[in-house]
Order: C-alpha cells, then structure tokens, then sequence
C-alpha cells in the first residue's frame, strides 16, 4: 500500500516553509509520497513580495514522488484553505496527512503516520492521528488515544474528515445542550470554547477548534505518540496566528514510534498529565491581575 498523500499550507513565511520542506524530505517515506503544496493568496499588495519568495522556493521542492503546487491568487484564509486542501485530496485518496508552514519533522514523522492509519483504518471510533505531544515531565505511554482531534502534525481518513463540522454554532450548540464544557475544555485546564466562541464571533479563523469539537462530540478518538514527532518553529510572532513562547518546545526520539494495536478507548491516565501540564502554563492570579491593571 502507497504512503498517504501529504499536504502542505504556506503562506508568507520563506524560511519556516523552507525548514519544514527539509526536514520532511529527510524522513525515509518522502521519496514514495506525494506532496501536495497550497499557497494561500496575498490580502494585498503590501503581503505580495513575501508570498512570492514562498512561491519562488516551492517551486524547487524535490525529494518526493511527486509534487504538486495550487497557487490561489486571492486569500481565503488559513481556516479555508486548510478545509478545501484537505477534503480535496482525502476525497481523492481516501486518506491523508497534513501539515502547516511552521512544523518541523523528525526523520521518523512519515513512518508513524503511515503505519498508524494502516493499523487503524477500519476502526470507526478512531477519527485522526497526531504528531505531536506536549513536553510533559511524566512518562507517557508509547502510543496513547485522547478524545477529539488536534493540529499540529496529524492525519485522518475520508471516513474521518466527514466527521467535520464547519458551523461553530452548531457545535457550541451541542456542547451546551449535553452540558459537556468543562469537558470539552479538557477538564478546566484549557479555554477551547472561549476559542470556539471567538470564532464564532468572527474574532479568529480557527478551523482547529471545530475539528476538534467535531471529533469531541462524535465520541471520537485519536492517536498520540508518546514522544513528539513535531516541533512548532511558529512561536516566534511570524505568523497570523502564532504567539511567542517556548513553553511547546519539544525534543525528537532517537528511534521510530513503535505503533502496534492498543485498546481504542481514551487514556485517563495520559489526560491527567496532559491536562496538569496545561494548567501550569496558565497564569497566576497576581499575574492575571498586574496584567489587567498594565491594560
């Protein structure tokens, strides 16, 4: 069986979108997949001359099967774009794995994702595969499941992407009708319907917190190494939708993901921890308030 197609979402950012081509194209897959390439367009003139530096570069990509480039020439938009890129190759492949301009691979990225979505394809209550895993202190199991879906690194299958729901409101809906917020926000230890409700309101573009919801309210499961495969380099304040922080930094295993069946049931144990390492990044109350005061 072929590897998954890959696609990729750039923008503006050359040499973030340099680093992840070139770290994708070390793992030992790249040359039997194909990489699907989608450039976002300009919002105006001033964005032109970034946007055509990413262009110029894409253009030069090799290392893979094949590579196929979509240039739009008006901007839509990185939620959007990720939603029409992504269910236009899973519907042509049936599966598919995605990644944005500022994820930097391990060599073993490729392997773990093929190998997962081979092992669990039939499993209907297994929604997506992810890359990447917060650097938390304990020890976390080789291969774990979460309930919902994430976006830094993943993949899924036509039967998963279906799943989908664009209508914020329709999710937010739901989550207050069943009365699953403080779930849903990963047990208090995270603000995702404050973020779903932003975009909602148009505030952010996230097509993240939907994706998210939607696997969260189908009862859906998805995949985790216990080492991340991804790093984040988009912290730095270069993107649209980056922060500043150091705090998701990870660090590559030296070997590749053991992937073999485990029970498709969520980890409790492996949610407590992440959970407890979401909660140490919130800030302080006296920080709250000297920043409140600063404002």
């Amino acid at each position: 069986m072929p590897p998954s197609p890959i696609t990729l979402f750039v923008y503006n950012r050359p040499e973030h979108t340099r680093r992840t081509v070139e770290a994708l194209a070390k793992n030992k897959l790249a040359g039997e997949s194909e990489l699907f390439i989608f450039s976002d367009g300009p919002k105006d003139d001033a964005g032109r001359e970034k946007i055509e530096e990413v262009r110029k570069y894409i253009r030069t990509v090799s290392g893979f099967k094949r590579v196929e480039i979509m240039e739009r020439e008006e901007n839509i938009g990185l939620g959007r774009s990720i939603i029409a890129g992504v269910t236009d190759i899973v519907n042509r492949y049936g599966s598919v794995i995605v990644l944005e301009d500022d994820l930097v691979t391990s060599p073993y990225f490729l392997q773990y994702m093929n190998d997962a979505l081979l092992l669990y394809r039939d499993d209907e209550n297994v929604i997506s595969i992810h890359g990447y895993v917060y650097p938390v202190k304990d020890q976390l199991p080789e291969t774990f499941f979460l309930k919902g879906a994430d976006c830094w690194g993943w993949a899924t299958w036509k039967r998963g992407w279906d799943k989908f729901e664009p209508d914020g409101r329709k999710l937010l809906a739901q989550l207050e009708d069943r009365h699953l917020i403080r779930v849903f926000d990963f047990d208090d230890s995270y603000p995702y319907t404050n973020m779903l409700r932003r975009q909602i309101a148009g505030v952010n573009d996230s097509w993240a917190v939907r994706w998210y919801a939607s696997a969260f309210l189908a009862d859906m499961l998805t995949l985790y190494p216990g080492h991340s495969l991804v790093q984040n380099i988009g912290h730095d304040l270069s993107g649209a939708h980056s922060g500043d922080s150091a705090r998701y930094d990870t660090s590559f295993p030296t070997r590749p993901i053991q992937v073999e069946r485990i029970p498709c049931k969520e980890n409790t144990g492996a949610r407590n921890i992440i959970a407890d390492f979401l909660r140490s990044l919130r800030p302080s109350f006296l920080t709250r308030i000297k920043r409140k005061i600063w404002r």
